[in-house]
């Protein structure tokens, strides 16, 4: 009989004084005289690791979010104590810690307050499931304002929201709407021009409360397991995202047509209706790449089955798509059918792949197949299992990529639409129940996937999509933002998920273009068809309950609009390409937000539609109805309209013009875009010259242009082309210089400069230092100019 009505321990509770320090190597220890231990682990000068044991101990060191392959190792470390604090030096940043509270502030050498705890660390024991909540309060600061976290359908700018990290299925999601598909509990802090993340490395459920509760406060807490953080600082956002996508990896490069236009519909069935699509993007002469499979192609939703009513023969079909230059992607879900006839599930319940309640009976789900199984893909067994079977996919019947959907995991008719918390994984052999498993269930999932696509694909290079996601998924698959809705609400959604999570470390990203559910009328497809082309993630996909949403199904004057963004994305496919490229070796994201752009302009700060595609191309999309153009914010700097070439000084709003068939597109002064020809998919035509689209201006900018065999691995042996250009514009000349790396020949032998904004004529052209008559370089009488692809040194001189 409990007899004290005020139990001791509940509540939150906190460190007190410090009673213990020691150091090794790159691991600081500071223990209070209660059992908390905080260990500071130096991983660079600007990123600290902090993590917090209760009761004097650590949980075992294990993540999935933090890649094995990161690069660590710094210059600098000393610790100083005085009579109130210890301080940790780097050669970055400066650390204190609080004898009496153990709360932490970090500055910059310069003495700047870059966070500071508030509360800092505190905990609550959970007594329903047992372990601790942990917290964590730092303060914020006057004007500081917040980015990031993932998959959020909000304002960019997070400032007075409250999020939560939950991967969930959320069928025709609202604006404002949390949780979504995706946990990515990581967040960049911008205040005086200084920038800093913060990645909360806890699988758990987990929210962050960016001063929506008690203002001036930030706070963010895990259901369970243990409070370890990683700060990162900039100044820098673009140093501090890339430091992040150093941390949780980036992808290898895909393959080109991955990169194209694709097309998906729940579902494209039976045989002949996919050969309809088909047949019908190269007679309306609109570039497609890949043709997707949903669920219905299989045998009563069966994994790896084929309905062989609907496909009687896939490894032909396949292959006659591919014939036409379609890849052919087919959807696999978790959930296994319970079916003792099913040769699939018999294998998994024989090893004991699947997932079990904390009693242990097997944990079952309602999915599309009926009642379901899922296997345990937190197991490195099963993943090893899973990756085999897409050995007949890809192996025998010639299956291009893999899609994976439904993976948080998603259950039918249950009000958590997810797993029981009780279900056990095996977590990499750290054994726990769902609570702390589910975030990265669909992540261990597509990981075992992208192993076995790899692995059945090679010597090619795999491509997979996945749903669901944790931080760090970026290194296997790609992503899309979930069933989304045909409303011009949905499209500003859009919008914003792809910049978001384009800062959060996952650039590989697209919607689904025009909408999942509901129908789009022709002017909403158009307007969404203009923003999808400058997602990294190109498709089309819908419920189709709603009618027809293919390219052609809204009238010649929509197909029309379609047509010349489509081939505009394939013109601009080695730009795109490049900026794959520069994600995976510099992890700059691809799509950058005003802020990530210019963080020093508060005008930037609260910007939502505007970004940046790749580092040069401002794109502004059209999101409401009946627009004749709209105001949009220029960056500072210099750019010029990509229609009419308009030279435009940036820092300010500008009205522009935008019927239906255009959309608000600038190119920065100096860059240099290249182009191919419009190709209706990825290896149609042999590239006989590469186009190069210069954009003068007075000063010097840097342009790359990176070239391979647009597939397999050969690149990883210095078989590929990176052209650097540097480019010097002043009053009466332009000079181009070119450094090569790489072994790879490309096989155009020339290349065409088409220039814009010059403000002269071109009088003299010198190549490699030798005069060259302008007449036999122009390019029917334009002012383009057609030279060999390998020169070193362009010169142009004129008068005005």
């Amino acid at each position: 009989m409990i007899t004290n009505t005020e139990l001791e321990y509940k509540g939150n509770l906190y460190p007190n004084h410090i009673v213990e320090f020691s150091q090794d190597s790159d691991k600081i220890y500071f223990t209070t005289d209660n059992g908390v231990v905080l260990q500071i682990t130096i991983l660079r000068g600007s990123i600290i690791r902090f993590r917090y044991a209760t009761n004097y101990n650590f949980e075992p060191d294990f993540s999935y979010g933090i890649d094995p392959d990161a690069t660590m190792g710094y210059s600098k470390l000393e610790v100083v104590e005085n009579d109130t604090e210890y301080i940790i030096s780097t050669a970055r940043l400066n650390i204190l810690v609080d004898k009496k509270t153990l709360r932490t502030q970090i500055s910059d050498l310069e003495g700047t307050i870059i966070n500071e705890d508030e509360l800092g660390f505190h905990w609550e024991e959970n007594y329903e499931y047992g372990g601790n909540t942990v917290k964590l309060s730092k303060i914020t600061q006057s004007g500081e304002s917040f980015y990031g976290m993932g998959d959020k359908a909000m304002h960019s700018n997070l400032k007075g929201k409250r999020v939560e990290n939950w991967v969930t299925d959320q069928f025709a999601f609202a604006k404002e709407q949390d949780p979504l598909y995706k946990a990515i509990p990581f967040y960049v802090g911008l205040n005086k021009g200084k920038a800093y993340g913060i990645y909360f490395d806890n699988s758990f459920r987990t929210g962050f409360d960016f001063s929506q509760e008690r203002r001036n406060i930030t706070n963010f807490w895990a259901d369970g397991g243990e409070m370890n953080y990683y700060f990162i600082f900039g100044p820098d956002m673009s140093k501090v995202v890339s430091s992040y996508s150093s941390l949780t990896g980036t992808p290898e490069l895909p393959p080109m047509w991955a990169l194209g236009f694709h097309q998906s519909k729940w579902s494209y069935y039976p045989e002949s209706n996919v050969k309809e699509i088909a047949s019908d993007f190269r007679k309306h002469r609109i570039p497609c790449d890949a043709i997707y499979l949903d669920i219905d192609y299989m045998d009563g939703f069966r994994c790896f089955t084929w309905d062989k009513n609907h496909f009687p023969d896939p490894k032909r079909m396949i292959s006659e798509l591919e014939e036409d230059g379609f890849k052919t992607v087919v959807m696999i879900d978790p959930g296994i059918k319970v079916d003792r006839d099913y040769w699939i599930y018999n294998e998994a319940l024989e090893n004991d792949y699947f997932c079990k309640r904390g009693d242990g009976p097997l944990m079952h789900g309602k999915v599309w197949p009926g009642e379901c199984n899922f296997p345990d893909f937190t197991n490195p067994a099963v993943r090893e299992w899973w990756a085999e079977l897409y050995k007949e996919f890809m192996s025998d019947l010639g299956v291009h990529a893999v899609w994976n959907d439904m993976n948080e995991p998603a259950v039918m008719e249950v009000p958590t639409k997810t797993a029981p918390l009780d279900t056990r994984h095996n977590y990499d052999g750290h054994p726990c129940t769902h609570r702390k498993a589910h975030n990265v269930y669909g992540m261990q999932m597509v990981r075992a996937t992208y192993e076995g696509v790899k692995k059945y694909v090679y010597p090619k290079r795999p491509f997979v999509i996945t749903r669901a996601a944790f931080a760090g998924t970026q290194r296997y698959s790609s992503t899309w933002t979930g069933d989304n809705v045909a409303t011009w609400e949905h499209l500003w959604i859009a919008n914003v998920q792809v910049q978001r999570m384009c800062l959060s470390g996952y650039s590989f990203v697209g919607s689904d273009i025009g909408g999942f559910a509901e129908q789009p009328d022709g002017e909403l497809f158009a307007r969404w068809v203009q923003l999808g082309i400058f997602h990294p993630f190109c498709r089309v996909h819908s419920s189709g309950d709603h009618g027809d949403q293919e390219p052609w199904s809204f009238g010649s004057e929509i197909t029309d609009i379609v047509r010349k963004y489509v081939e505009l994305r394939y013109q601009l496919l080695p730009y795109l390409y490049t900026m794959f490229y520069k994600y995976t070796k510099e992890n700059i994201p691809m799509v950058q937000s005003l802020v990530f752009f210019d963080q020093e302009d508060s005008q930037t700060h609260f910007r939502t539609d505007e970004f940046i595609f790749g580092e040069k191309i401002l794109v502004c999309p059209i999101q409401e109805p009946n627009a004749q153009g709209r105001r949009m914010y220029i960056p500072r700097g210099d750019w010029y309209d990509f229609w009419t070439n308009e030279h435009v000084t940036g820092g300010k709003e500008k009205w522009v013009a935008a019927e239906i068939d255009m959309l608000p597109i600038f190119v920065k002064a100096g860059a240099i875009i290249p182009k191919y020809p419009v190709q209706q998919y990825v290896g149609e035509k042999k590239i006989e010259e590469l186009v190069l689209e210069v954009y003068y201006k007075e000063g010097t900018e840097a342009s790359e242009v990176y070239e391979d065999a647009n597939n397999g691995y050969d690149y990883k042996k210095g078989r590929y082309s990176l052209s650097n250009y540097k480019l010097t514009g002043k009053e009466n000349s332009l000079t181009i210089q070119l450094f090569k790396d790489g072994t790879f020949d490309t096989e155009y032998e020339m290349v065409r400069l088409s220039f814009h904004g010059l403000p002269f004529e071109i009088v003299n052209v010198m190549v490699d230092n030798e005069e060259i008559s302008i007449e036999s370089l122009s390019v029917n009488n334009s002012d383009d100019l057609r030279i060999n692809k390998n020169f070193t040194l362009l010169h142009l001189s004129g008068k005005q």
